[in-house]
């Protein structure tokens, strides 16, 4: 038995895999977000605390007893900065969080190969120009920092003890060498930090440390080991099977994402594309990523009125095609890299009701993720795996699918991709060579294009030079 935890940005999920990759339980417990101004997001790192043993605890008794090690994934990009005590000088900043925009520039500046050796542009959600912010705005703060952890590794910390992150992970900083999957001193000197504030650096099949002694008591299990894991994309793309070059993927979550696998770095800065390492060794992969894919749509349930996403879905559904959606609610990055952007409808008039305004989100969301799949300039061989909270509506992959006018499957991990995959690498990290491990899970339907959503496609893209202009 293999546990996964995935510290996702609006809830814990944990599950519990076999030998053969098999989840056979699995438990989640939501978390909240703190905007405490426009285009802010913070979380207490002790909340993250909370839920993980709450869902650890709610699974089942004998089956966390069997568990044989532990994986972690998570949320990207977040600062979590400690003191001499390890313990948080202040709320995590996340990674939707876009205040850091001057402070990217600055970077630049201080590193002028910032971008060659990253193999991506310095963008505000990325971590070190957080703590550039932090400097320039909390110099108390900053002048405290003992070390900075991503979100995942302060849970790794907790559980072990350790501060150490992976490859994968790592690379969403804007501190590492990509290719050659070390810090880079001269990055970290840019943000007037050193190695020594840095957790050490693993492969995610590697393993970092064992479970506490008084935690394993707690929770019932034995002092187990823990793998480095990944980052929340990269371990789903590893519970997904996707680790051989080629291999392809669409996530709707929080935010939305189009991650391919690469068998070296194939960085494009200049579309927004993410370049990072793999959470397995000698792979890395690129992502085009939007700020607001399901947090769009339940955006669009609480201003609309809706008791649901489920009612909102059928009632787009129902909808014609009427108005435009920009889901650029937290500012957007493939391929606008944009922090201050934000979003908008147009095409309104006296007969647009609330379904019209639901199906424009999916449709606006579903073709932002389209924007990403040109800028990586893919055309998938085989259907693309649909995982996040999107894969629970048969609309919305229908409507991905004619925004990519790609194939789209629907696979029996659709909902738990980052932690079976965190659960993978902490098998394989414990000596599990089990070939089951990686193969891909089994696809339960496909969704062909119906439609190629060309005509909307044009007026869709007039929307984002239009506001571009209009930005606060």
């Amino acid at each position: 038995m293999w546990m996964g935890i995935d510290l996702g940005t609006s809830s814990v999920k944990v599950v519990l895999i076999e030998d053969n990759g098999e989840i056979i339980s699995e438990a989640s417990a939501d978390l909240s977000i703190s905007r405490p101004q426009s285009g802010w997001a913070e979380q207490d790192p002790s909340d993250w605390l909370v839920a993980v043993e709450q869902a650890v605890l709610s699974l089942p008794s004998d089956l966390r007893a069997a568990t044989r090690g532990i994986g972690l994934s998570g949320q990207m990009h977040g600062a979590t900065v400690l003191g001499a005590d390890d313990r948080p000088l202040r709320t995590a900043i996340l990674w939707n969080d876009t205040r850091a925009a001057a402070e990217c520039q600055e970077l630049t500046r201080a590193f002028p190969k910032a971008e060659e050796v990253s193999a991506n542009l310095v963008m505000p959600g990325f971590t070190a120009p957080k703590l550039l912010w932090l400097r320039n705005h909390e110099a108390e703060t900053f002048r405290s920092v003992r070390s900075v952890l991503l979100p995942k590794d302060y849970v790794r910390l907790h559980l072990s003890g350790d501060k150490a992150t992976d490859a994968s992970d790592a690379a969403g900083t804007s501190w590492l060498d990509v290719a050659a999957r070390q810090w880079s001193p001269g990055l970290l000197e840019a943000t007037g930090l050193r190695i020594g504030h840095m957790p050490n650096l693993f492969e995610g099949n590697q393993i970092t440390g064992t479970l506490r002694a008084a935690l394993a008591a707690s929770w019932g299990m034995e002092q187990v080991p823990i793998a480095a894991g990944g980052g929340d994309n990269a371990a789903s793309a590893v519970g997904l099977g996707a680790i051989e070059p080629g291999d392809s993927f669409v996530s709707i979550g929080t935010s939305g994402v189009y991650f391919v696998v690469d068998a070296k770095p194939m960085p494009n800065p200049k579309k927004a594309v993410h370049c990072y390492c793999h959470a397995v060794p000698d792979r890395w992969h690129r992502m085009g990523v939007i700020l607001s894919a399901a947090a769009s749509a339940d955006w669009g349930v609480k201003a609309l009125g809706y008791a649901s996403i489920e009612e909102a879905l059928t009632d787009a559904e129902a909808a014609r095609p009427g108005p435009y959606f920009a889901p650029y609610l937290a500012g957007e990055r493939t391929p606008h890299n944009d922090g201050a952007l934000r979003g908008a409808f147009t095409g309104l008039d006296a007969n647009t009701d609330r379904g019209a305004m639901m199906r424009a989100i999916i449709e606006g969301v579903s073709l932002a993720i389209a924007d990403c799949q040109r800028a990586i300039g893919h055309k998938p061989s085989e259907p693309l795996a649909l995982v996040g909270g999107g894969a629970r509506s048969q609309f919305w992959a229908q409507m991905l699918a004619n925004a990519l006018g790609s194939s789209v499957a629907l696979v029996e991990t659709g909902q738990a991709g980052a932690a079976s995959g965190a659960a993978r690498l902490g098998a394989i990290a414990a000596g599990n060579a089990s070939t089951d491990l990686c193969r891909k899970p089994s696809v339960t339907h496909v969704i062909e294009p119906t439609d190629d959503l060309a005509e909307r496609r044009l007026g869709w893209s007039a929307i984002h030079p239009a506001i571009r202009e209009l930005n606060p």
